[in-house]
């Protein structure tokens, strides 16, 4: 496909060494010749140097012939009006701009007739924020998982968890013997992670201590399949942030209703800005870095603790000084590659990187072969995947077959299917259908174009 990305900030550039990385055909536009001469050195995309909304500078990008166009400037504006130059000079079929500002999307009656064709012609609306807090909150609603990824509208969870010595009853048992300790449960283990190489998992494979173990389940089952992992963490009750910017007052705002929730900001008139739009948070003004503060916050009796400032270091020196002085779990938000694999796992509980949890939503839009929904996990090395099953047997490669015989590319499993309201832990003898939910993991997210293609319909479809 060729694909025009408006901004080379630190999303711009994942999202074009990822789809160049799949042979897409890339162009990369920004005013700033130095962020584009990097790329280039190291992509194989081409580069427009130019403002993002210019019809002469998506000229040059290609926009005549281009299937998608992704804004994700620093600027909501210049993203929104780039989309619209591109429909109606370009007729450009796919437009998605990232829209930081929550007053175009809070109210979602005006925010449907606000981004249609007939007004601001943008098709889908990435809000990096929101997707950051959804992830947060989730990983804050699941204690003691790594990651919590959802797929068919939260009906199947994807979870990632580690293994814990004496942790759970599944722990140094193979994995066949599940189906005994939770017989009324239907799970499935998608992968394993061992000393960061991944395992296939087979009935007689074993669960070893500090194994990181990825399952799928039914979400009201999720906790029940956890217990066999890993001794269950308590419910998070008070909960600590350190940033009130828009991520921190928006995590704040969703956790308050069930949570005690105390947010530290830096600036004065932030600090009261935000006390002014939260209800039951507390808002404090100061350094989350600071010991004195924390102790007198009683950090010591904090659940969580997450810093989700916009500077890495800050966030990874508070969290880990807050681990230190005993908070229970600590989470940073760290846009850095580099820094999330020097720091996960380590003091720091969970390092999020926002341009991982960005990139899924983006990607499924990408694909081909009706992929609807994309997750990247372990920091962007494996990756999910949810595809929509078409045709019958003559047209399509899956519907209708087991899932045994299903051509599968190395490292790739099936793990569950959603029918209607049905969710199907699969198994080797499950039949997909027209119209399945399919969910897939890949230890390796190279072979995601080879999983989209499987779900390609052939021509005698239509």
């Amino acid at each position: 496909m060729k694909i025009i990305i408006l901004g080379a900030g630190r999303v711009g550039a994942n999202l074009a060494e990822n789809l160049a990385n799949e042979r897409h055909d890339v162009t990369v536009v920004d005013i700033d010749s130095t962020k584009l001469g990097d790329m280039q050195d190291r992509l194989d995309i081409g580069t427009v140097r130019g403002h993002a909304s210019h019809p002469d500078t998506l000229r040059r990008a290609g926009a005549d012939d281009a299937d998608i166009l992704i804004a994700v400037t620093h600027s909501d504006e210049v993203n929104m009006m780039a989309c619209q130059v591109a429909y109606t000079l370009f007729h450009t079929p796919t437009k998605i701009a990232r829209i930081r500002a929550q007053s175009y999307q809070e109210d979602k009656q005006y925010a449907a007739r606000l981004f249609q064709q007939e007004a601001i012609p943008v098709d889908m609306v990435i809000s990096p924020e929101q997707l950051v807090t959804d992830y947060i909150r989730r990983l804050i609603q699941n204690p003691g998982a790594l990651q919590v990824v959802d797929f068919a509208d939260g009906a199947v969870r994807l979870v990632g968890v580690k293994a814990w010595y004496g942790g759970g009853p599944l722990v140094g048992q193979e994995l066949s013997e599940i189906r005994k300790h939770i017989p009324n449960v239907d799970t499935r283990v998608a992968a394993i992670y061992r000393e960061g190489e991944a395992i296939l998992p087979m009935g007689d494979t074993v669960i070893e201590a500090d194994d990181e173990v990825f399952f799928l389940a039914a979400r009201k089952d999720i906790r029940t399949v956890m217990s066999e992992i890993r001794k269950l963490d308590k419910p998070v009750r008070r909960i600590m942030l350190a940033g009130g910017g828009r991520v921190g007052a928006r995590l704040a705002k969703a956790l308050e209703q069930h949570n005690q929730v105390k947010v530290i900001e830096r600036d004065g008139a932030r600090a009261r800005e935000i006390a002014d739009e939260l209800d039951r948070t507390i808002v404090l003004h100061g350094d989350a870095a600071s010991m004195d503060l924390l102790q007198e916050e009683n950090i010591q009796n904090t659940d969580v603790f997450c810093a989700v400032t916009n500077d890495d270091e800050a966030n990874i020196l508070s969290a880990m000084l807050a681990k230190r002085l005993g908070a229970r779990k600590v989470m940073a938000l760290i846009n850095r590659p580099s820094y999330v694999d020097l720091v996960q796992g380590s003091v720091i509980d969970i390092a999020i990187s926002p341009q991982t949890v960005v990139l899924g939503n983006l990607l499924a839009h990408v694909r081909r072969g009706d992929v609807v929904v994309v997750h990247s996990l372990r920091r962007g090395a494996a990756e999910a995947m949810e595809a929509v099953a078409h045709g019958d047997e003559r047209t399509s490669k899956v519907v209708g077959r087991h899932v045994e015989d299903v051509r599968l590319p190395p490292g790739v499993t099936i793990g569950a299917i959603v029918r209607g309201e049905q969710v199907i832990i699969a198994h080797h003898d499950t039949t997909i259908q027209s119209g399945d939910h399919v969910i897939l993991f890949m230890v390796d997210k190279s072979r995601a174009a080879d999983v989209a293609k499987l779900f390609q319909v052939g021509v005698g479809f239509f």
